[in-house]
């Protein structure tokens, strides 16, 4: 900061007049800067503001359908293992109707091997098994047991049979409820897979908000940093400008003055338009033209002039008698002349297209002393009036 100071003021040399000037000039940009500083905080507050409001928006909605999508999930997940679970029902059943066909396709052969053995051997295998028996009760025997082998074959064949239709009929049903299931899974997928996209484009635009809020929010830390740091210098700036006022105050020689005490600085109300006309007080406009910009507080700093509008090339002339004390560049003053009146009054007339009057010169009211234009910090042709006291602004409506 202090460095800053220095920059500001050292190339002015020992003339306390230019480096006061300059560091005023210094203020104001350092002001104008602060404003600018201030106009962004409020921007990025509100921006900060809005997109924050949007977040919250965003989570509350990206939680919703997150709820939805769990909720989906959970169903899926149910689907799926009743899936696995019938189809695992399903590759069992299919094992058993097959081992059931094979024993089936056995049991068939087994009693077809037994009829053609009861019912198609040659005449003397049975005769010999009916003559082999001893009685004819061993006979009725031997006929009743081939019978009961018989109806035993064949109720196995039925068992077996009926065992294999119930299989398939299961197993047809097995897979009817599988196909459903399956059918039902894919749906459910599907919607999964679109609501986790409905959920992921609103996690993407919060993610953007809060991105797009982080850079702000070091924009806005490093605004206030400026901010800060601008009020430090011009804390520093100010005090170097009293110092320099002090200077200017004791630089100013006591020469009489056409103009009055600071004990006549009762003030008028300000005109709508100047003229270069003398006043009660014996000082006169520089210029002729509207006065659009009043001492004062001018966009949260302070203005500590009057603003002129006149033609750029128009004569400027001295309010009222005096000495030049200054005729040269001031920074934001651009061309600027300053006359004292002697009791420790100055004028200054800023932003002149070109100079006429010299340091040191004596001139009296009405002297040509520079011509219009818009040097320095200017916005377009006009002359910038300053009336100080001991190197104090004061209005310059109460002297004109």
């Amino acid at each position: 900061m202090l460095c800053g100071v220095l920059l500001v003021v050292a190339p002015a040399g020992g003339d306390p007049g230019v480096r006061k000037q300059r560091v005023d000039a210094r203020i104001g940009e350092l002001r104008q800067q602060t404003e600018q500083a201030q106009r962004e905080e409020v921007v990025l507050t509100s921006e900060i503001s809005a997109a924050s409001a949007r977040v919250r928006e965003l989570q509350a909605q990206a939680d919703t359908e997150q709820q939805r999508l769990y909720g989906l999930e959970s169903q899926l997940a149910s689907e799926r293992d009743k899936l696995a679970r019938l189809t695992e029902l399903f590759e069992r059943q299919t094992k058993q109707l097959k081992a059931l066909q094979a024993e089936h396709v056995s049991a068939v052969a087994q009693l077809e091997k037994r009829v053609r053995e009861i019912y198609m051997q040659d005449t003397p295998d049975t005769l010999s098994f009916v003559f082999g028996a001893t009685s004819f009760g061993d006979l009725l025997d031997n006929i009743e047991l081939l019978n009961d082998i018989g109806r035993q074959d064949a109720r196995i064949v039925d068992r077996v049979a009926e065992g294999e239709r119930k299989t398939k009929n299961a197993r047809q049903q097995t897979a009817a409820t599988r196909e459903t299931v399956q059918a039902t899974t894919q749906q459910l997928s599907q919607r999964v897979a679109e609501q986790r996209a409905v959920r992921d484009r609103l996690v993407a635009a919060r993610n953007g908000y809060l991105a797009a809020n982080e850079a702000r929010e070091r924009t806005l830390a490093q605004v206030r940093a400026n901010h800060a740091d601008h009020a430090n210098e011009i804390d520093a700036l100010h005090a170097e400008s009293s110092a320099l006022a002090a200077r200017i105050r004791a630089a100013q020689a006591p020469v009489p003055s056409a103009s009055v005490s600071s004990s006549t600085r009762s003030a008028p109300a300000p005109p709508s338009s100047s003229s270069p006309t003398g006043s009660s007080t014996g000082f006169i406009f520089p210029v002729s033209g509207p006065v659009t910009s009043g001492f004062g507080l001018r966009g949260g700093r302070m203005h500590e002039g009057i603003d002129i509008i006149a033609a750029s090339g128009t004569p400027v002339v001295a309010s009222a008698a005096g000495t030049v004390i200054r005729s040269d560049y001031g920074g934001g003053y651009g061309n600027v002349v300053v006359i004292d009146h002697g009791n420790g009054l100055t004028t200054t007339y800023a932003h002149n297209s070109s100079l006429v009057a010299r340091a040191g010169q004596t001139v009296s009211q009405g002297q040509l002393i520079a011509y219009v234009g818009s040097t320095g910090n200017s916005s377009g042709p006009h002359v910038h009036l300053e009336f100080r006291i001991n190197g104090t602004a004061v209005d310059p409506f109460n002297y004109l």
